[in-house]
């Protein structure tokens, strides 16, 4: 695949609408566990508790899990429908988080927070918007706070759907504003068969 050609613009669904009519279990990136990845860096480095953002939330099991873990978490989507069948869902099992209707990229959020965890929401973005989400995002961490993204690989096959990012091309977006901590090549836990390629990269705002 050639630089250019990653470049090229994807269609994506209207967000809204998907949730609103497709079950939730069906879709490819829903996964009712923490995501492997993130778990494994939570335990790595030891974070325990704080204010942390599930960003493009989706189905919200992965904010359902932070909140678990002792998390106080805030989880933001596009979609107006996700917020609505999520929070009920963590309202049956008592669970207290902050649901927010929101786009990163005009975010009305208004705090700083120790974690953010993207698992779905930059590898969808268009190209010209991505110095955009590192700006916006870097500014909602918190001095030491981390940011961990799960997004599409440049290994996964094919250009339809999300985005694909080599390591190199991650490092190149996020330089000046977060320190790349490490970038590992794994899989998008999802309904897929076979498991999407997939990077999760971890992130530091330092000073």
């Amino acid at each position: 695949m050639s630089e250019d050609s990653e470049d090229k613009k994807h269609e994506f669904p209207l967000w809204e609408e998907l949730y609103q009519e497709r079950e939730i279990e069906s879709l490819p990136w829903f996964n009712p566990e923490l995501d492997d990845d993130l778990e494994n860096a939570l335990n790595g480095l030891g974070l325990r508790g704080g204010s942390a953002v599930d960003l493009g939330t989706g189905p919200g099991t992965q904010a359902i899990h932070l909140a678990r873990r002792g998390f106080d978490v805030t989880a933001t989507d596009i979609s107006e429908a996700a917020i609505r069948l999520a929070s009920e869902k963590a309202q049956k099992q008592g669970l207290e988080i902050t649901w927010e209707q929101d786009d990163i990229l005009d975010t009305r959020l208004d705090r700083q927070f120790d974690l953010i965890f993207d698992r779905g929401c930059f590898h969808v973005l268009e190209p010209e918007r991505r110095l955009d989400y590192v700006r916006v995002v870097s500014d909602l961490l918190k001095p030491g706070g981390y940011l961990f993204l799960k997004c599409f690989s440049r290994l996964q096959p094919g250009e339809e759907g999300p985005y694909r990012f080599t390591p190199e091309q991650i490092r190149k977006i996020f330089v000046g504003r977060l320190s790349v901590l490490s970038i590992k090549e794994t899989v998008y836990q999802g309904t897929l068969d076979p498991l999407p390629r997939a990077l999760f990269c971890a992130m530091r705002r330092e000073g």
